[in-house]
Formats: C-alpha cells, sequence, structure tokens
C-alpha cells in the first residue's frame, strides 16, 4: 500500500468533511464534478494527487472557492 504524503492527506480530509458536511456521497460529487467516484475516493484516502483543473472542479461541486478548499494544506 503506497505511504500517504502529509499534503495529499490533508487535501482528502477538506474534501471529506466538506462533503460530508453538504451531505453528499462520494458518488453524488462525483457526478456533480464531472469525476469518477474512485477517484474521489483516492483523493480523500490521500492517495490521489489531483491536478488543479480537478481540484477547482471539486471545490465548484462541494460550493467553495478552491483557496477555502485548499486551506490548511502546506508542503
Amino acid at each position: 500500500m503506497p505511504k500517504r504524503d502529509s499534503v495529499l492527506a490533508a487535501l482528502g480530509q477538506n474534501v471529506r468533511r466538506r462533503r460530508e458536511a453538504r451531505e453528499l456521497t462520494q458518488e453524488k460529487l462525483a457526478e456533480r464534478a464531472d469525476l469518477d467516484p474512485t477517484y474521489i475516493s483516492g483523493i480523500e484516502r490521500g492517495l490521489r494527487n489531483p491536478g488543479i483543473k480537478n481540484v477547482a472542479k471539486l471545490a465548484k461541486a462541494l460550493g467553495f472557492s478552491t483557496a477555502e478548499l485548499l486551506k490548511g494544506v502546506d508542503a
């Protein structure tokens, strides 16, 4: 199993926390963001390194700015 990167883990926690606050499933978020549900799962677990376009898609689907979604995600 790949080692989790702290930056990716922090992003994943932000996505999960905001998704759950909106009462969305991973599947519903994936649909709104036009991404695959398994990709969302990988991001939330800190295993995927999404490109900035996908981060922006996630932020928009969650109703946040990209900056808000990345808050606390530092190298």
